[in-house]
């Protein structure tokens, strides 16, 4: 008779599975996995009282070569742990339910060194906790799913392991996303440019919403299931802070040796938490290539008919590039670095991009600018994507632009935008976290509305001042959208400043000890760096209204009609649209899109003094005229010395 299992393992826990399956099925039974495999096998069963990675490792390479569908059991650190359901030709492995749980999990990264160091050895002990009654609730769960597996029903340990506490003899159910870069099981196209190839789609508006069309009631429920576990989530835990004015929400996002928070702030914590989950998942796009596999390094001496030339980004200061521990060196066109294929709406074709500025996290090593999440964001749709990217390559810009240049913007009267809860939110701010809300129109020459905003504090402690942007074609979003980010700033570091006080009253006569983004934000609240911001707060001329200041926002059904409608303005001046599709299939299933835009000649956001990018951005020393807020083009030397005020 052919084998229908083939249980390969020993102890307990393969003692047990073998007895129970043994009354309903052909069960045959193997301790090393290098043994033959019988013909016929229809599922295999990996089993052990404690853990060996080596051996799932050769199931995974073997038992995906010859198409048997298997998953494992075994006992770590008092904890049984149960699958994944493991099939040969779907993502979806071992190795990456093990990434997984490891990183989301407390000191990640010394739980791995501890944990490759008990995969060393030859053999492992059984776990203390590893009780006979603890290993027959486990072997039940197993034989459950042996059950499901030859009734032909879902497996429920497909993108799943079940964790068994020893100690306690409960059980728990955690899902895992595939690791897009597996080496075992990732299915990874590589990155070529009829990929990169964009054509604007219908992308119909939900009323109401804005500039989106998915509503979070749709994306809720696979936001939540997907994306957040404490034990295996890429985000893992969240919290709520009740101190700032308006609900805020941090989500954990782990990293191996570090963990990052995002943040979500509403009016409504649920609305928080999912916009915080979002962030995350950008963010997660954005840090190295998941979605295809970068295949083209070359010179840009070599691909410079096809290829973005990196300087029109913007470098740093040549005296910054001669330091001796500064982390980037200056680019060299002879050099071959990696290039991904974005799509550039100016020219109309695919157009090659250097890696380092497509994703975040890379630049160190073969880099030659510091490049952060500027111009990254997430859509229900590649429209969507594209639209909220451009508004944050447009916010920083703006801010950035005013920052450098000191333009002595229009400030806004708030009251003149009838809009009621606009001014619910500016009145609790200013009775619920004691500040003062001063907004002023910082729209540049492609009329697309942008707001500086700044909070000022009527307390005698606490931040001094808080600074932040938003853009938006409805100026009323975009106004609300910069209120958002300035209130979580409020009360959430004012113990900092007093703790390092004399810390930040150093950055005021040495800028480049300015270093994180964090000192950014924190500089400014001391009272004594207020005077950097005269230019803004000493203005006495009269409040401008909404009506004097900007014009009604253009009233589409469609997203991609006002995708087209910024596209064509920068059309017209000539600064060139490049779209780096960051989607993965991470965001994939849930329909949800990431993607980079950069802009060339427009301000990147940087964090650090010294890492500062303007140089080759003529346009900084440019618009200021074309705005009339100057008589002549500025020179670089004229622009504003100290570190920019974005927290």
């Amino acid at each position: 008779m052919a084998t229908q299992i083939l249980i390969k393992g020993q102890g307990l826990l393969a003692d047990f599975v073998q007895d129970q399956l043994s009354e309903s099925f052909i069960v045959k039974r193997q301790k090393s996995i290098v043994e033959e495999v019988p013909e016929d096998t229809k599922l295999v069963l990996v089993l052990h009282d404690a853990w060996h990675p080596s051996v799932h490792q050769q199931a995974e390479e073997r038992f995906r070569s010859m198409g048997i569908p298997w998953f494992r059991g075994f006992v770590l650190f008092g904890e049984g742990i149960i699958g994944p359901f493991v099939h040969p030709n779907k993502p979806g492995c071992s190795r990456c339910a093990d990434l997984r749980r490891m990183i989301a999990g407390a000191d990640s990264q010394e739980m791995w060194e501890l944990q490759m160091g008990m995969a060393a050895k030859e053999s492992a002990m059984r776990d203390a906790w590893a009780s006979r009654l603890g290993l027959s609730q486990m072997a039940t769960l197993i034989c459950d799913e042996v059950q499901r597996f030859f009734q032909r029903q879902t497996s429920y340990l497909e993108e799943k392991v079940f964790i068994t506490n020893l100690r306690t003899l409960t059980n728990s159910s955690h899902l895992f996303l595939p690791d897009p870069l597996c080496p075992i099981c990732s299915q990874l196209p590589d990155d070529t440019p009829d990929i990169a190839q964009i054509r604007l789609k219908s992308s119909p508006k939900i009323p109401a919403s804005g500039y989106r069309c998915r509503s979070m009631d749709e994306l809720k429920e696979g936001l939540v299931r997907d994306y957040l576990d404490h034990r295996t989530g890429i985000m893992n835990r969240k919290i709520q802070d009740f101190t700032l004015p308006f609900a805020d929400v941090i989500v954990n996002m782990p990293l191996f040796g570090a963990d990052e928070g995002v943040a979500g702030r509403s009016n409504s914590y649920e609305m928080s938490e999912l916009t915080a989950i979002l962030e995350g998942l950008e963010r997660y796009c954005g840090l190295g290539p998941k979605g295809k596999r970068t295949v083209v390094r070359e010179s840009y001496q070599q691909l410079e008919n096809q290829a973005l030339n990196p300087t029109r980004v913007g470098l740093h200061d040549k005296e910054q590039y001669e330091k001796p521990h500064f982390p980037f060196k200056l680019f060299q066109p002879d050099i071959p670095i990696n290039w991904v294929w974005g799509y550039s709406f100016l020219q109309e074709r695919p157009i090659l991009v250097p890696e380092l500025l497509a994703y975040y996290s890379l630049g160190y090593g073969e880099g030659f600018v510091y490049e952060t999440s500027n111009g990254c964001a997430v859509g229900g749709s590649l429209e969507e994507a594209i639209f909220h990217a451009i508004m944050e390559v447009v916010e920083r810009d703006s801010f950035l632009l005013t920052w450098y240049a000191q333009l002595p913007l229009p400030r806004i009267d708030l009251s003149s935008a009838g809009d009621k809860e606009l001014q619910l939110m500016v009145n609790r701010v200013h009775e619920v976290a004691g500040y003062d809300l001063h907004l002023y129109n910082s729209t540049m020459e492609h009329g697309i509305p942008s707001v500086w905003g700044l909070a000022k504090n009527r307390k005698t402690k606490g931040l001094n001042l808080i600074c932040a942007g938003g853009a938006n074609p409805d100026p009323v979003r975009a106004i609300k959208s910069t209120i958002y980010e300035l209130a979580g700033m409020m009360s959430r570091h004012d113990k900092k400043l007093e703790e390092s006080r004399q810390k930040y009253e150093g950055m005021l006569k040495d800028p480049f000890a300015v270093r994180t983004m964090e000192d950014h934000g924190l500089l400014y609240g001391l009272p004594e760096a207020e005077e950097h911001l005269n230019f803004l707060l000493h203005d006495q001329r009269p409040l401008r209204t909404f009506a004097e200041e900007f014009k009604q926002p253009p009233i589409n059904n469609d997203l991609k009609d006002d995708l087209q409608d910024i596209l064509n303005r920068f059309r017209r001046l000539n600064l060139e649209v490049i779209v780096v599709d960051q989607t993965s299939p991470i965001t994939e299933r849930n329909g949800l899109f990431c993607v980079k835009v950069l802009i060339p000649g427009m301000l990147p956001m940087t964090f650090g003094h010294h890492l500062t990018r303007v140089k080759g951005l003529e346009r900084v020393l440019r618009v200021p005229m074309q705005l009339g807020f100057m008589k002549e083009p500025l020179s670089y030397e004229q622009l504003n010395p100290n570190p920019h005020p974005f927290p």
